[in-house]
């Protein structure tokens, strides 16, 4: 009976010294992540970059200064960059954090588009904003930037590809909408266009501004500010999301492994503990404008010129990367301004827009352009494809990851890790994952109404008081005392309390004695952990229940609706979708008419794309994967090695051809013919292109077998005689 007392006291003396030993060091973690702090704050232009880089363009030296700068980033040795290759361009998201996310690791947004051979430039800030800047000011700088950027790489085949990380994907969003000729691709990570969007049950967040009665507490802040928001606000909105997280999980993760989690907590620390400033102005544009009344999605923002930023005169790509597990910018605030601005596929394809989203299934919002596994699966294959995406169709598509394995048909000409498939998608696919009806809208219009009149209120009582006490040194005093910073003074080398823990630190890591993975007492200490955890998660359902509960009852009340001017019995006026511009209906249909003019136009080359997407429309929500592409390009290689062919003329040749077959197909396939030529053995090449290219994905579908004989027909019927060609693949490989 002794035996397994003293056996039981011997673990409990092990579980012991190890809790005592795992309690100093994490003591010892937090003083080094509150020195972090203060020395990374220190610097001139503080990033968490781990790519060198050199400065290409400053915003602050242009007419309207800006506190953005432009980087190209140097390419780690034993990484090679083609210039010939699109360039990229990774915008940091400036919403209470500093600068660098996008490039924190090597495997990163900016890692994996350097490993394809993509000349990779970085676009991030300093700490501080420039007086008087704007989103409309940064907007500009952007477009400046990417202009740069295009500049030194004249040869690329393809404009530049640009990243937007959550808020950054509003804002290229917004700058590629005023200049749409100056961007490429568009990848929109984690990025909210839709801010009224979501389902009841999740997304509290959007109920935010309802329990503050509107933003004129922003407004407070900004003038308690002198003229500056905090971001450590931001960040404060972020952590009081997941309370379980913030208060015991991510701080016990790192506890109970504090000898390997140490060091990944301290780099990301140095990240998410760096708050950033923002203009007053800045801020109070993005409140009013994009969280409280959705004016991006609607297409009722106006620049100070005039100019109308309107999603759809972004005439490049658009990717959208987002989660289910995201609940900062859950999938429908990322997708459901798609809705808004086209009411049916034909618009969308009409407007000659091609839309490409990506669900993750559970990553969370930082995930997204944080996780090293997210950048080695999705964002190294979208940097891989990005010249499909840009030649895809218009239409809206689903990215479709599947791991590349060895009996799948011709693995060679899959590039990466996974096998990347576009398949078509429709409008009513985005409708099924869920979204506001009428009434949620009516809900946000009444908010936005109570926050103009409440904020009304604030600028002609307490705000000009406000103003006239703030001071710089009182707004730089109440940012001392923000709970975000004052964690790190607390637990730094500037409090004399932690005096101790740093050689108590260093005595424990020469002698560590962790416990024993089977210790008993570990896993007690585990099941307290999920206990608090579940605790925590449980009030804050509470929480979010009781705020959805409130949003819903006094803002869908139609008393108040009635008193603030919103109609409760009728959907909300200029809200829900943008409004027609008859301008661009009157070019889009000048286009179209112009279109079937050139119906009977062209070379082998229009005859050879048209002969592809008439079989691959053969199924209408068949997909398009990069095997077909590898293919093709290598083809086109072979076929115009003589003559130049750009991705930009290719682009424009696929979606000729596309809206022709969809304009008139019948007719469209019926003028192959004329359009082949009398070269016979340029006829034989392009059909035998063609039968690569299709074959390069697999077997065929019935359906489209019979478009492919069909094919054969038409090349043969131009001549009088059988065009000659092999089937297969024989001999090519991706290049």
């Amino acid at each position: 009976m002794m035996w397994p007392m003293m056996d039981l006291a011997r673990q409990a003396q092990d579980y012991w010294i190890d809790a005592s030993q795992r309690s100093i060091l994490f003591l010892d973690a937090l003083r080094r992540r509150g020195n972090t702090h203060f020395e990374h704050g220190a610097r001139t232009a503080p990033n968490v970059l781990s790519f060198s880089f050199e400065l290409v363009a400053d915003g602050r030296s242009f007419e309207r200064p800006v506190n953005y700068g432009l980087v190209r980033i140097v390419p780690p040795a034993g990484i090679a960059v083609d210039d010939r290759k699109r360039p990229f361009i990774v915008f940091d998201p400036r919403a209470g954090h500093g600068p660098g996310i996008g490039g924190m690791k090597q495997d990163s947004e900016i890692g994996v588009a350097l490993k394809a051979g993509h000349p990779c430039y970085f676009v991030g800030f300093l700490p501080d904003p420039v007086p008087g800047q704007t989103v409309e000011d940064v907007c500009r700088a952007e477009a400046r930037f990417v202009e740069t950027v295009a500049a030194l790489h004249p040869d690329a085949d393809g404009k530049p590809c640009l990243i937007g990380n959550c808020q950054a994907g509003w804002q290229i969003a917004m700058m590629a909408a005023t200049h749409p000729d100056t961007v490429g691709p568009l990848l929109l990570a984690g990025a909210p266009l839709n801010y009224w969007a979501g389902v009841h049950g999740r997304n509290p967040l959007r109920y935010l501004g309802g329990l503050l009665g509107g933003t004129w507490l922003t407004a407070l802040a900004g003038d308690l500010g002198a003229g500056i928001f905090d971001g450590a606000a931001l960040v404060a909105n972020f952590e009081r999301m997941n309370p379980a997280n913030t208060l015991w999980k991510k701080g016990y993760n790192v506890y109970s492994k504090i000898d390997t989690e140490e060091e990944r907590f301290l780099d990301f620390e140095t990240w998410w503990g760096s708050p950033v400033l923002l203009n007053a102005a800045e801020m109070q544009f993005i409140a009013d404008e994009l969280f409280l009344r959705n004016k991006l999605s609607s297409g009722e923002i106006v620049s100070s010129d005039g100019t109308r930023v309107d999603l759809r005169n972004i005439r490049t790509p658009i990717v959208v990367f987002c989660s289910w597990g995201d609940d900062i910018t859950p999938p429908q605030q990322a997708l459901d301004w798609i809705l808004d601005l086209y009411d049916t596929d034909r618009d969308l394809i009409a407007g000659g827009q091609t839309i490409v989203y990506a669900l993750h299934q559970s990553i969370g919002h930082l995930g997204i352009f944080v996780s090293a596994k997210v950048a080695t699966k999705e964002h190294d294959e979208f940097a891989r494809t990005m010249d499909l995406i840009d030649v895809l169709p218009p239409g809206l598509y689903e990215a479709v990851f599947t791991e590349k394995t060895a009996d799948m048909a011709h693995p060679e000409l899959v590039s990466g890790d996974h096998l990347v498939r576009f398949e078509r998608r429709r409008l009513d696919d985005i409708r099924a994952l869920g979204g506001n009806d009428a009434a949620d809208d009516r809900r946000f219009a009444t908010l936005a109404r109570l926050s103009d009149l409440n904020q009304g209120l604030y600028r002609a009582t307490l705000g000009p008081l406000v103003s006239a006490l703030a001071t710089p040194q009182s707004a730089a005093a109440l940012r001392a005392m923000d709970p975000c910073r004052l964690r790190f003074a607390a637990f730094s080398d500037r409090n004399p309390l932690m005096a101790p823990v740093a050689p108590l630190a260093g005595a424990v890591r020469a002698h560590r004695r962790p416990v024993p993975a089977d210790n008993p007492l570990l896993g007690l200490q585990e099941a307290a952990s999920d206990q608090i955890a579940l605790a925590l998660d449980a009030v804050r359902d509470i929480r979010d229940r009781a705020t959805e509960a409130f949003f819903l009852a006094v803002y869908g009340s139609p008393q108040l609706q009635t008193l603030l001017g919103i109609d409760p019995d009728r959907p909300v006026p200029g809200h829900g979708r943008s409004g027609r511009d008859l301008t661009r209906e009157a070019a889009i249909a000048k286009a179209v008419a112009d279109l079937a003019a050139r119906m009977e136009q062209g070379g082998l080359a229009e005859a050879g794309l048209r002969a592809l997407l008439y079989i691959g429309l053969a199924q209408p929500r068949a997909g398009v994967d990069e095997r077909g592409f590898a293919m093709l390009r290598h083809i086109r290689r072979q076929l115009f090695a003589d003559r130049p062919f750009s991705l930009a003329r290719f682009k424009a040749l696929v979606r000729e051809q596309y809206l022709l077959l969809l304009l008139d197909e019948d007719r469209a396939v019926a003028a192959i013919p004329a359009l082949l030529g009398s070269d016979v053995a340029a006829r034989a090449g392009t059909l035998d292109a063609i039968r690569r290219v299709v074959a390069a994905s697999g077997a065929l579908p019935q359906d489209a077998e019979r478009r492919l004989d069909h094919v054969e027909t038409l090349f043969a019927s131009a001549s009088g005689k059988t065009v000659s060609a092999t089937r297969g693949m024989a001999g090519l490989t991706a290049s």
